[in-house]
Protein backbone atom coordinates (compact mmCIF):
# COMPACT_ATOMS: atom_id res chain seq x y z
CA UNK A 1 0.00 0.00 0.00
CA UNK A 2 1.08 3.47 -0.74
CA UNK A 3 1.74 5.81 2.10
CA UNK A 4 -0.31 8.55 1.83
CA UNK A 5 1.43 10.49 3.81
CA UNK A 6 4.28 10.03 1.90
CA UNK A 7 6.47 8.15 4.56
CA UNK A 8 6.65 11.11 6.81
CA UNK A 9 5.55 11.25 10.29
CA UNK A 10 1.63 12.96 10.77
CA UNK A 11 1.99 16.43 11.83
CA UNK A 12 0.22 18.14 14.59
CA UNK A 13 -1.14 21.48 13.75
CA UNK A 14 -2.94 23.89 15.89
CA UNK A 15 -6.44 25.40 15.30
CA UNK A 16 -5.01 28.80 14.81
CA UNK A 17 -4.68 30.87 11.84
CA UNK A 18 -1.54 29.93 10.67
CA UNK A 19 -2.77 25.83 11.61
CA UNK A 20 -5.92 26.34 9.25
CA UNK A 21 -3.99 28.16 6.39
CA UNK A 22 -0.99 25.00 6.38
CA UNK A 23 -4.29 22.43 6.36
CA UNK A 24 -5.73 24.25 4.16
CA UNK A 25 -2.83 24.39 1.74
CA UNK A 26 -1.89 20.37 2.09
CA UNK A 27 -5.69 20.10 1.32
CA UNK A 28 -4.94 21.74 -2.01
CA UNK A 29 -1.70 20.03 -2.58
CA UNK A 30 -3.65 16.36 -2.50
CA UNK A 31 -2.41 15.60 0.92
CA UNK A 32 -5.00 13.96 3.49
CA UNK A 33 -5.34 16.22 7.05
CA UNK A 34 -7.73 15.16 9.66
CA UNK A 35 -10.12 17.84 10.80
CA UNK A 36 -12.03 18.74 13.50
CA UNK A 37 -16.15 18.70 13.02
CA UNK A 38 -18.49 18.77 15.63
CA UNK A 39 -19.61 15.21 15.32
CA UNK A 40 -16.10 13.57 15.02
CA UNK A 41 -12.69 14.32 13.33
CA UNK A 42 -12.79 13.97 9.32
CA UNK A 43 -9.71 12.54 7.28
CA UNK A 44 -10.09 15.67 4.99
CA UNK A 45 -8.94 15.53 0.82
CA UNK A 46 -9.45 17.12 -1.91
CA UNK A 47 -12.94 15.37 -3.18
CA UNK A 48 -12.36 16.35 -6.94
CA UNK A 49 -8.98 14.95 -6.48
CA UNK A 50 -9.11 11.37 -7.05
CA UNK A 51 -5.80 10.73 -6.28
CA UNK A 52 -6.41 12.69 -3.12
CA UNK A 53 -9.62 10.22 -2.58
CA UNK A 54 -7.93 7.39 -3.19
CA UNK A 55 -5.62 8.23 -0.47
CA UNK A 56 -7.99 8.38 1.99
CA UNK A 57 -9.59 4.79 1.13
CA UNK A 58 -5.92 3.66 1.54
CA UNK A 59 -5.19 5.16 4.62
CA UNK A 60 -8.77 4.05 6.09
CA UNK A 61 -8.19 0.79 4.47
CA UNK A 62 -11.72 1.48 3.68
CA UNK A 63 -13.91 -0.48 0.86
CA UNK A 64 -14.25 1.16 -2.67
CA UNK A 65 -18.05 1.05 -2.47
CA UNK A 66 -18.81 2.95 0.29
CA UNK A 67 -19.23 6.57 -0.56
CA UNK A 68 -17.93 9.63 1.11
CA UNK A 69 -19.05 12.59 2.54
CA UNK A 70 -17.99 16.23 0.64
CA UNK A 71 -18.06 18.97 3.47
CA UNK A 72 -18.35 22.58 2.07
CA UNK A 73 -18.35 25.72 4.04
CA UNK A 74 -22.07 27.21 3.11
CA UNK A 75 -25.11 25.92 1.31
CA UNK A 76 -24.01 27.81 -1.56
CA UNK A 77 -21.19 26.33 -2.46
CA UNK A 78 -23.29 22.42 -1.78
CA UNK A 79 -25.81 23.59 -4.23
CA UNK A 80 -22.66 23.35 -7.03
CA UNK A 81 -22.33 19.93 -5.81
CA UNK A 82 -25.41 18.72 -5.61
CA UNK A 83 -29.53 19.24 -6.88
CA UNK A 84 -31.40 20.33 -3.85
CA UNK A 85 -35.29 19.62 -4.32
CA UNK A 86 -37.69 21.50 -1.94
CA UNK A 87 -37.13 18.62 1.14
CA UNK A 88 -33.58 18.67 1.00
CA UNK A 89 -33.75 22.50 0.78
CA UNK A 90 -35.88 22.78 4.14
CA UNK A 91 -33.46 20.44 5.80
CA UNK A 92 -30.81 22.55 4.67
CA UNK A 93 -31.76 25.66 5.49
CA UNK A 94 -32.83 24.31 9.10
CA UNK A 95 -30.38 22.12 10.03
CA UNK A 96 -26.73 23.56 8.33
CA UNK A 97 -24.65 24.03 9.85
CA UNK A 98 -24.62 21.15 11.93
CA UNK A 99 -24.67 17.43 12.19
CA UNK A 100 -26.87 16.69 8.87
CA UNK A 101 -25.73 15.02 5.79
CA UNK A 102 -27.98 14.89 2.82
CA UNK A 103 -27.72 12.53 0.33
CA UNK A 104 -28.84 14.45 -3.16
CA UNK A 105 -28.82 14.34 -6.53
CA UNK A 106 -25.62 14.82 -8.27
CA UNK A 107 -25.23 18.71 -10.22
CA UNK A 108 -24.03 18.90 -13.12
CA UNK A 109 -21.53 21.59 -11.56
CA UNK A 110 -20.40 19.25 -9.21
CA UNK A 111 -16.30 18.57 -8.67
CA UNK A 112 -16.79 15.80 -6.01
CA UNK A 113 -14.95 13.34 -8.68
CA UNK A 114 -16.47 9.72 -9.14
CA UNK A 115 -13.82 7.58 -7.13
CA UNK A 116 -15.71 9.60 -4.24
CA UNK A 117 -19.46 8.96 -5.13
CA UNK A 118 -18.02 5.52 -5.50
CA UNK A 119 -19.68 5.70 -9.60
CA UNK A 120 -23.32 6.81 -7.88
CA UNK A 121 -25.26 9.34 -9.44
CA UNK A 122 -25.81 10.87 -6.09
CA UNK A 123 -23.47 12.64 -3.68
CA UNK A 124 -23.72 13.20 0.23
CA UNK A 125 -23.04 17.01 1.11
CA UNK A 126 -22.92 18.35 4.62
CA UNK A 127 -21.71 21.58 6.19
CA UNK A 128 -20.20 21.39 9.61
CA UNK A 129 -20.91 23.35 12.05
CA UNK A 130 -17.19 23.68 13.83
CA UNK A 131 -15.93 27.07 13.09
CA UNK A 132 -12.49 25.55 12.43
CA UNK A 133 -13.91 22.78 9.84
CA UNK A 134 -15.45 25.61 8.43
CA UNK A 135 -12.46 27.40 7.67
CA UNK A 136 -10.41 25.32 6.46
CA UNK A 137 -12.93 24.57 4.53
CA UNK A 138 -12.95 27.90 3.16
CA UNK A 139 -9.64 28.00 2.84
CA UNK A 140 -9.44 24.91 0.75
CA UNK A 141 -11.61 26.46 -1.91
CA UNK A 142 -12.60 22.51 -2.41
CA UNK A 143 -15.01 20.25 -2.04
CA UNK A 144 -13.25 18.10 1.14
CA UNK A 145 -14.09 14.78 1.43
CA UNK A 146 -13.90 13.47 5.23
CA UNK A 147 -15.09 9.98 6.99
CA UNK A 148 -14.06 9.48 10.27
CA UNK A 149 -10.33 9.96 10.77
CA UNK A 150 -9.82 5.77 11.88
CA UNK A 151 -9.36 2.66 10.18
CA UNK A 152 -12.15 1.51 8.59
CA UNK A 153 -14.51 -0.61 10.53
CA UNK A 154 -12.63 0.50 13.99
CA UNK A 155 -14.45 3.24 16.80
CA UNK A 156 -14.47 6.54 15.52
CA UNK A 157 -12.34 9.43 17.05
CA UNK A 158 -13.29 12.53 18.86
CA UNK A 159 -9.83 13.66 19.62
CA UNK A 160 -6.48 14.41 18.39
CA UNK A 161 -4.95 11.22 20.24
CA UNK A 162 -7.79 8.82 18.66
CA UNK A 163 -6.53 10.15 15.13
CA UNK A 164 -2.49 9.71 15.85
CA UNK A 165 -3.60 5.91 17.27
CA UNK A 166 -5.14 4.84 13.98
CA UNK A 167 -3.27 6.71 11.35
CA UNK A 168 -0.29 8.40 12.73
CA UNK A 169 2.37 8.39 9.56
CA UNK A 170 0.00 7.51 7.07
CA UNK A 171 -1.69 11.11 6.72
CA UNK A 172 0.03 14.24 6.64
CA UNK A 173 -1.40 16.07 9.54
CA UNK A 174 -3.63 16.36 11.75
CA UNK A 175 -5.45 19.95 13.29
CA UNK A 176 -5.66 19.85 16.64
CA UNK A 177 -9.16 21.31 17.59
CA UNK A 178 -9.75 19.65 20.53
CA UNK A 179 -12.47 16.95 21.70
CA UNK A 180 -15.71 17.09 19.34
CA UNK A 181 -19.22 18.26 21.04
CA UNK A 182 -21.32 15.74 19.53
CA UNK A 183 -19.24 12.83 19.55
CA UNK A 184 -21.64 10.61 17.23
CA UNK A 185 -21.60 11.22 13.11
CA UNK A 186 -23.79 13.33 11.53
CA UNK A 187 -27.52 12.07 10.70
CA UNK A 188 -28.09 11.41 6.82
CA UNK A 189 -31.10 11.96 4.68
CA UNK A 190 -31.49 10.56 1.34
CA UNK A 191 -33.66 13.11 -0.82
CA UNK A 192 -33.61 11.55 -3.91
CA UNK A 193 -36.81 9.09 -5.75
CA UNK A 194 -39.69 9.29 -2.93
CA UNK A 195 -40.03 10.77 -0.03
CA UNK A 196 -37.19 11.82 1.79
CA UNK A 197 -35.56 9.04 3.83
CA UNK A 198 -33.92 8.60 7.36
CA UNK A 199 -30.52 5.98 6.32
CA UNK A 200 -28.22 6.78 9.58
CA UNK A 201 -29.47 8.29 12.36
CA UNK A 202 -26.85 10.66 13.93
CA UNK A 203 -26.46 14.17 15.94
CA UNK A 204 -29.93 15.61 14.47
CA UNK A 205 -32.56 13.20 15.94
CA UNK A 206 -35.43 11.73 13.61
CA UNK A 207 -38.37 13.73 15.46
CA UNK A 208 -36.60 17.05 14.63
CA UNK A 209 -35.92 16.24 10.81
CA UNK A 210 -39.99 15.23 10.88
CA UNK A 211 -41.16 18.26 12.75
CA UNK A 212 -39.25 20.27 9.39
CA UNK A 213 -40.88 18.24 7.18
CA UNK A 214 -43.88 18.22 8.43
CA UNK A 215 -44.31 14.08 7.50
CA UNK A 216 -42.47 11.10 8.73
CA UNK A 217 -39.65 9.73 7.44
CA UNK A 218 -39.51 6.92 5.00
CA UNK A 219 -36.85 3.68 5.49
CA UNK A 220 -34.15 2.93 3.34
CA UNK A 221 -35.83 0.58 0.61
CA UNK A 222 -32.17 -0.88 -0.68
CA UNK A 223 -32.13 -4.48 -2.12
CA UNK A 224 -30.38 -6.78 -0.28
CA UNK A 225 -26.66 -6.79 -1.12
CA UNK A 226 -26.91 -3.73 -2.57
CA UNK A 227 -24.25 -1.42 -2.39
CA UNK A 228 -24.38 1.61 0.27
CA UNK A 229 -25.50 4.95 -1.20
CA UNK A 230 -24.19 6.60 1.54
CA UNK A 231 -21.48 6.27 4.27
CA UNK A 232 -21.99 4.44 7.47
CA UNK A 233 -23.97 1.70 6.44
CA UNK A 234 -22.22 -1.13 6.74
CA UNK A 235 -23.34 -3.97 9.04
CA UNK A 236 -20.54 -3.70 11.13
CA UNK A 237 -18.68 -0.90 11.71
CA UNK A 238 -17.56 1.34 14.65
CA UNK A 239 -15.90 -1.50 16.11
CA UNK A 240 -14.04 -2.09 19.08
CA UNK A 241 -11.35 -5.26 18.78
CA UNK A 242 -13.44 -6.76 21.84
CA UNK A 243 -17.36 -8.42 21.13
CA UNK A 244 -19.96 -6.43 22.11
CA UNK A 245 -22.80 -7.20 24.04
CA UNK A 246 -25.75 -5.19 24.09
CA UNK A 247 -28.98 -4.63 26.81
CA UNK A 248 -26.96 -6.49 29.55
CA UNK A 249 -28.71 -6.42 32.69
CA UNK A 250 -25.88 -7.71 34.62
CA UNK A 251 -21.82 -7.48 34.54
CA UNK A 252 -20.17 -10.98 34.11
CA UNK A 253 -16.81 -11.73 35.33
CA UNK A 254 -14.05 -10.01 33.63
CA UNK A 255 -15.93 -7.69 31.24
CA UNK A 256 -15.63 -4.24 30.63
CA UNK A 257 -18.69 -2.41 31.33
CA UNK A 258 -20.00 0.27 29.65
CA UNK A 259 -23.15 2.11 31.93
CA UNK A 260 -25.97 4.37 31.17
CA UNK A 261 -27.63 6.58 33.94
CA UNK A 262 -28.12 6.30 37.62
CA UNK A 263 -28.75 2.62 38.36
CA UNK A 264 -26.00 0.39 38.30
CA UNK A 265 -26.22 -3.37 36.49
CA UNK A 266 -25.99 -6.47 38.53
CA UNK A 267 -22.46 -7.47 38.70
CA UNK A 268 -20.53 -4.23 38.31
CA UNK A 269 -18.06 -5.38 41.15
CA UNK A 270 -17.05 -8.16 38.32
CA UNK A 271 -16.25 -5.40 35.95
CA UNK A 272 -12.25 -5.68 34.45
CA UNK A 273 -13.23 -1.83 34.30
CA UNK A 274 -16.37 0.28 34.15
CA UNK A 275 -17.30 4.08 32.28
CA UNK A 276 -20.53 5.31 32.49
CA UNK A 277 -21.83 7.29 29.51
CA UNK A 278 -23.75 9.74 31.58
CA UNK A 279 -24.53 9.29 35.50
CA UNK A 280 -27.06 11.42 34.87
CA UNK A 281 -29.03 9.97 32.05
CA UNK A 282 -28.57 12.76 29.71
CA UNK A 283 -28.24 11.32 26.06
CA UNK A 284 -26.24 14.03 24.48
CA UNK A 285 -23.58 13.55 27.37
CA UNK A 286 -23.71 10.37 26.66
CA UNK A 287 -23.18 10.56 22.77
CA UNK A 288 -20.35 13.07 23.36
CA UNK A 289 -18.37 10.45 25.37
CA UNK A 290 -19.51 7.10 23.20
CA UNK A 291 -16.48 6.82 21.22
CA UNK A 292 -14.26 7.92 23.86
CA UNK A 293 -14.86 5.49 25.66
CA UNK A 294 -15.36 2.61 23.98
CA UNK A 295 -11.57 2.60 22.97
CA UNK A 296 -10.75 3.30 26.81
CA UNK A 297 -12.62 -0.28 27.32
CA UNK A 298 -11.15 -1.60 24.75
CA UNK A 299 -7.83 -1.08 25.96
CA UNK A 300 -8.12 -2.56 28.74
CA UNK A 301 -8.14 -5.83 27.43
CA UNK A 302 -11.46 -7.72 28.51
CA UNK A 303 -12.87 -9.84 25.99
CA UNK A 304 -16.15 -8.35 25.78
CA UNK A 305 -17.79 -5.15 26.60
CA UNK A 306 -21.04 -5.10 27.94
CA UNK A 307 -23.41 -2.21 27.27
CA UNK A 308 -26.53 -1.06 29.46
CA UNK A 309 -29.71 -0.34 27.81
CA UNK A 310 -29.68 3.02 25.96
CA UNK A 311 -32.92 4.57 25.05
CA UNK A 312 -34.36 4.81 21.77
CA UNK A 313 -35.63 8.11 21.56
CA UNK A 314 -34.16 11.07 20.43
CA UNK A 315 -29.92 10.56 20.01
CA UNK A 316 -30.78 7.35 21.68
CA UNK A 317 -31.69 6.42 18.82
CA UNK A 318 -28.07 7.15 17.27
CA UNK A 319 -26.12 5.52 20.18
CA UNK A 320 -28.15 2.13 19.82
CA UNK A 321 -27.57 2.75 16.15
CA UNK A 322 -23.79 2.44 16.54
CA UNK A 323 -23.59 -0.08 19.35
CA UNK A 324 -25.54 -2.30 17.45
CA UNK A 325 -22.89 -1.85 14.20
CA UNK A 326 -19.95 -2.27 16.99
CA UNK A 327 -21.72 -5.86 18.06
CA UNK A 328 -22.48 -7.21 14.20
CA UNK A 329 -20.60 -10.54 13.24
CA UNK A 330 -17.63 -9.18 11.64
Amino acid sequence: MNDPAGSMPTRRLTADAAGILEASALLRAGKLVAIPTETVYGLGADAGDPAAVAGIYAAKERPRFNPLIAHLPDLETARREGVFGEDALALAQAFWPGPLTLVVPVAETARVCDLARAGLGSVALRVPASPVARAVLAAAGCPVAAPSANRSGRVSPTDIDHVLGDLDGRIAAVLDGGPCPVGVESTIVACLDGPPALLRPGGVSREAIEAVLGRTLALPGAPAGAAPVSPGLLASHYAPRAAVRLDAAEIRPGEAALLYGPVPPDGLDRAALSLNLSPAGDLAEAAAHLFAFLRRLDASGAATIAVAPIPENDLGEAIRDRLARAAAPR
